[in-house]
């Protein structure tokens, strides 16, 4: 019996919004040349990329220089035929995950043998505050207090119903910076990127949100987050250092029916065995992945002790860690982001699904830290959390 199975993956450099190395490319290109240099990893679909049954690209924020039919307009600039389809979804932070999930489903009912999934994001150019007085439904605004409740005040609002303190963020922060640049040092982070190049030659290769220098020495500590003022109360808890960076990227993943990659001579990375999605209070949105991932482990007849990966989004520490404790039947928080999470590395929307793929294929793969399975969760703004879960093929 055939299965869709991994057969390529990569992303760009995860760079800071208006400040990063991305902030000035327009992200059609950016994306566009991921998409080429992930299909580049592939010979026989880079030859014959007419065989490709659709490109499906996650955004959160399809607006700006992402309107339109943002994945059409990604593989028109990648210079793919014109007999290629494209769709972009949006399932907010989950969308590049949901996007992977949405093609593999496609390769499980026959409807393709080969199909490419991710997502980007520009939070450069395509990210702001929702005007609510002037586009909000009346509805909803009477009635659905969280239907447009900032992410922000949902954080807030996480930590102050599950007890989070400011300390306890801080110290996540911190370890999130301390991991990601020892994974840098490392080399950790590099296999699955594809440096960009810009129009005047520059190289873009790593991601620039980490505070630490390319020796690892951090450039901050929990005495300056102390110092921070909150960013969304005035006598709140949640600081730009506990909050995910704002951030540019794009990353995709090759799927292809089993048996058609075995016909090929085309070696499987790995398999998305499940996809779950659950819904929660909006208000409190951050708690997502406590009701997602028991949705999965329960479906697929798994336990969390069988990941040896669990990548669980950092939108921002008091969720990250509300989850982790109340999780039913717990989160080993050893397992959780070894290199590091979003409030380090970033957190691209629409791609952050495809992007935190990367990072638990990379880890499976390494010799260092062999595994079978690995976990994607993330919370979903509007009151969702999904979940993924990876298994390496050997």
């Amino acid at each position: 019996m055939s299965y869709p199975v991994v057969v390529a993956y990569g992303r760009t450099p995860c760079c800071r919004a208006r400040k990063g190395g991305l902030a000035d490319v327009n992200p059609i290109d950016y994306a566009a040349a991921c998409l080429k240099g992930v299909i580049a990893k592939v010979p026989y679909i880079e030859q014959h990329p007419e065989e490709i049954g659709d490109v499906v690209t996650g955004c959160a924020m399809a607006i700006n220089e992402l309107n339109l039919n943002a994945s059409r307009l990604i593989v028109n600039r990648a210079q793919l035929p014109d007999a290629v389809p494209a769709q972009t979804i949006n399932r907010f932070c989950s969308s590049g995950l949901q996007a992977i999930s949405t093609v593999a489903n496609a390769i499980s009912v026959g409807q393709y043998k080969i199909g490419i999934g991710g997502g980007v994001e520009c939070m450069t150019k395509c990210f702001g505050p929702f005007d609510v007085d002037a586009y909000g439904n009346k509805w909803i605004v009477k009635n659905y207090i969280g239907g447009y409740m900032t992410m922000g005040e949902t954080a807030e609002r996480v930590a102050d119903h599950y007890n989070i303190s400011r300390e306890d963020m801080e110290q996540m922060a911190l370890e999130s910076h301390t991991k990601a640049a020892a994974a840098r040092k490392a080399g950790k982070l590099a296999p699955s990127i594809i440096p960009y190049v810009k129009e005047d030659g520059t190289v873009i290769s790593e991601d620039d949100g980490i505070l630490a220098d390319a020796e690892g020495n951090l450039k901050t500590s929990l005495e300056k987050m102390a110092g921070m003022k909150p960013c969304f109360r005035e006598n709140g808890k949640v600081t730009a250092a506990t909050s995910s960076q704002t951030t540019d990227a794009a990353s995709y993943v090759i799927l292809m029916d089993s048996d058609y990659a075995k016909e090929l001579g085309i070696k499987p990375i790995a398999k998305l065995i499940e996809f779950q999605v659950a819904g929660c209070d909006a208000t409190e949105m951050g708690m997502g992945p406590r009701y997602a991932i028991p949705k999965a482990l329960e479906h697929a007849h798994m336990t969390i002790d069988q990941m040896d990966i669990i990548e669980l989004n950092e939108a921002f520490a008091s969720q990250a860690l509300a989850c982790i404790r109340t999780t039913p039947g717990g989160i080993p928080y050893d397992k959780v982001n070894p290199y590091g999470g979003a409030m380090a590395l970033g957190h691209p929307m629409g791609a952050t699904g495809a992007f935190l793929t990367c990072k638990v294929l990379d880890y499976l793969q390494d010799p260092e830290t062999a595994g079978t399975y690995g976990m994607v969760t993330m919370c979903i703004g509007g009151g969702m959390g999904a979940c993924g879960i990876y298994e390496l093929c050997k």
